[in-house]
Order: C-alpha cells, then sequence, then structure tokens
C-alpha cells in the first residue's frame, strides 16, 4: 500500500506552473494529480459565453422610477448577461433553447415537463443583468469580463428582436437597459434554470451542444 502525505493547498504561482507542466517531478505522486485536476478545474470556470437565468413564473413584472415599463402573465423570465465575446451565434442559441425549453407540464396528457413557452402561448420578459458576470475580487464585485455597455445595448436589442421574430413580437417584453430596474416575480414551482450559449461547452471538453 502506497502512503501519501496531506498537503496544504499550493499557491496560485505553483498552479499555474503546474497546469502547464503536468509532467512536472513532483515528490508526491497524489499531490501532483490532485494540483492538476484543481488547475484544470479553475481553468474551466473561466467560461465565456452569454448567459440566462430561466424562471418559471406566474406573474413578472419590470419597474423603473415608480413605473411598470413591461409585465407579463404565467410564462418566463430571462435574465441575460453578455459576456464581453458574444457573437451572434451565442444569441441564436440562447433564443432557441430558451424557447424551447420544456418547462411546463401538458395539461392534456397529464405530463410534466413536456411543453415549451410557445406551446403554451405564454409570455418571455427579458431583463438585461450584467451581474450575471460579476466576480468577487476579496469582497467587492467586479464585472469586467462582462459586455462594455456602448457594445451591449446594440447587441441586447437584437437578441430581443430576435425573440420577437423567432415566437409573437407582442408575446415578448423587455426591461429598461441601463436603468436601475425593480424586478417583481411569482416564481411558479419555484423552477429556475441556469443556460450558458455554445461557447461554454467549446471551452469545457471540446464538444458543441446541441
Amino acid at each position: 500500500m502506497s502512503h501519501c502525505c496531506l498537503s496544504p493547498l499550493p499557491s496560485w504561482t505553483a498552479l499555474r506552473s503546474i497546469n502547464s507542466h503536468c509532467h512536472c517531478h513532483c515528490h508526491c505522486h497524489c499531490h501532483a494529480t490532485a494540483t492538476c485536476s484543481f488547475a484544470t478545474n479553475r481553468t474551466r470556470l473561466q467560461i465565456r459565453a452569454m448567459r440566462a437565468v430561466v424562471q418559471r413564473v406566474t406573474s413578472a413584472s419590470v419597474e423603473v422610477e415608480g413605473r411598470v415599463v413591461s409585465e407579463i402573465g404565467p410564462g418566463l423570465l430571462v435574465l441575460v448577461g453578455l459576456h464581453e465575446s458574444d457573437t451572434d451565434s451565442d444569441a441564436d442559441y440562447i433564443c432557441r433553447k430558451v424557447l424551447n425549453m420544456r418547462l411546463f407540464p401538458n395539461e392534456t396528457t397529464g405530463r410534466g415537463w413536456d411543453q415549451n413557452v410557445m406551446q403554451k402561448n405564454y409570455g418571455v420578459l427579458l431583463v438585461s443583468q450584467f451581474t450575471l458576470y460579476g466576480m468577487l475580487k476579496g469582497n467587492k464585485p467586479d464585472f469586467h469580463v462582462a459586455m462594455p455597455p456602448q457594445k451591449a445595448k446594440p447587441f441586447y436589442d437584437s437578441l430581443v428582436e430576435r425573440f420577437r421574430k423567432s415566437y409573437r413580437p407582442d408575446a415578448i417584453k423587455d426591461g429598461e437597459f441601463g436603468a436601475m430596474m425593480k424586478v417583481n416575480l411569482v416564481n411558479d414551482g419555484p423552477v429556475t434554470m441556469q443556460l450558458d450559449s455554445l461557447q461554454s461547452s467549446k471551452n469545457t471538453n471540446g464538444a458543441e451542444a446541441k
């Protein structure tokens, strides 16, 4: 039986070195394996993708300065985070997946998780939320990987238009980009899912999600 001593987690400098040279000569083989795995997992956390947090709701609305700017009844509230590297292919993926996610029961057959928002003829409320790409530096959030506002505004507008062309235009609502919004919702279930666009799959394992 081999014996492996337990060591404290290495510094980030050591991790970078080991991640670049996984065949390094380590005194303890178990320690080297754990370190390489830890470094690889850290790399995988650096996801570059459009991110959507999808919530099934019985109702949702957005208020800006005390006035309701958008509201829906039953349907989906979608918080959208844009990464600085996002392209039209990411927008296509998020739009297609959100509209086709089977998050609703089929009342005719009694099956759960059987119908999408379009089959139910429900609404979709989109809200831009750059804080989905926030990372803590100490105790302070940092948003440097989020798409800059001057680029994000037209990109987000094109995403909303993509949803409207893919479904009924009157069924797609959105908040007010860049405004301080109050988002009210009644989560049905609760049901909440996080969805990352195609790039995240490429970054982690080289395989494309369908």
